[in-house]
């Protein structure tokens, strides 16, 4: 068994993820659930370390054994794979999650038609948001080779790793690395002003220094898309605010609503038959009265903004799990399982 036949069999099952960790067998994700690969062999110290490090150039091995895990993304039969190698109980163990080697439409991901505005706007700052594994990434890929396809763009992506491969189309596409395009997400975003960007995409907002150069990029009059781990919209505005100390948060709330276009807070829910999953999104738009509420500090009244101004395109999280629901796409369980605001839901499904 080699690593190879692990990553034919994760395509074929059209798998999310495979993990490799000593005295289990091979698992793989499909549809939010994990299944081992009993036909082989049950893992051992000796046989992980054989699999991932097979897969590794020197600096890539370098790296993990300084750091204790290293992140990469390997290329296989067209397919990609973000592949993220380290140690369980001083044993080496993989996850592996598989990249498409198309990039879909935002029509084939069951997308709302509204994201297609998203690939139209010139400045300021989009967020996509959720947990891991929720999809944000494969939406982002959509509405940035949109554009690719739309318009006469310089692209520049700052990623760890690279996920998706644009194809050549109208815009120009600069796909940078971490660790082997650039040595840090800030250097690589202060460079990134000097590289006669439209559209920067920086893979996630970690910290201080990201939040602060992303802020900065997108009020100066380029288009900036990234992502938070963050579970609703509301959420998503109060840690970019809190990141910063408490004497520069007014001056960030300004900056904020004025460069803010859009927060997408993401989930992938389980479909009525159980066969997939489905996006289900909270859409906030930084129309005049959120921006006034970002400026202002009064944040927690921005779920009853996202209730009552559906008509201006903003869509409660709960009240798209409705939608799914009166569509027969999911179950009544489900859309009250993965309610952001379960009282909300209860509400609306009496």
């Amino acid at each position: 068994m080699d690593i190879f036949h692990l990553f034919d069999v994760t395509i074929e099952k059209q798998a999310s993820d495979l993990h490799l960790i000593p005295d289990y067998y091979p698992a793989i994700r499909i549809n939010n659930d994990l299944y081992f690969i009993r036909s082989a062999n049950l893992l051992t110290r000796e046989s992980v370390e054989k699999l991932v490090i097979s897969i590794l150039n020197e600096e890539q091995k370098e790296n993990l054994f300084a750091n204790k895990e290293v992140d990469l993304g390997y290329e296989y039969k067209g397919n990609r794979f973000r592949t993220n190698i380290y140690y369980s109980k001083n044993k080496l163990a993989a996850a592996f999650r598989l990249i498409g080697s198309k990039i879909k439409t935002i029509e084939e991901l069951n997308l709302p038609d509204q994201f297609h505005q998203f690939t139209d706007v010139n400045q300021g700052m989009i967020l996509i948001t959720g947990p891991t594994g929720e999809g944000k990434s494969t939406s982002l890929a959509a509405i940035i080779d949109e554009i690719n396809h739309k318009y006469s763009k310089h692209i520049i992506t700052i990623e760890d790793p690279i996920e998706y491969v644009y194809p050549s189309a109208k815009s120009i596409v600069s796909q940078r690395e971490l660790h082997q395009d650039t040595h840090s997400w800030n250097i690589a975003l202060r460079s990134a002003l000097r590289e006669d960007p439209d559209v920067v995409l920086l893979g996630e907002m970690r910290d201080y220094e990201t939040i602060q150069s992303a802020l900065t990029i997108a009020e100066t009059g380029h288009l900036v898309f990234s992502t938070l781990h963050t579970g609703s919209t509301s959420e998503t505005i109060n840690r970019i605010i809190d990141v910063f100390p408490a004497n520069q948060q007014n001056q960030i709330r300004s900056q904020l609503s004025s460069v803010l276009k859009a927060v997408i807070a993401q989930r992938l829910i389980p479909s009525l038959d159980k066969t997939k999953r489905i996006p289900a999104v909270e859409i906030l738009l930084n129309i005049s009265s959120v921006a006034a509420v970002i400026r202002e500090g009064r944040t927690h009244i921005l779920d009853n903004i996202l209730e009552t101004e559906e008509e201006q395109g903003l869509f409660l999280f709960e009240k798209y799990l409705l939608k799914l629901y009166e569509k027969s796409l999911i179950s009544k369980d489900t859309a009250l399982t993965y309610a952001i605001r379960p009282g909300e839901m209860r509400k609306f499904l009496k």
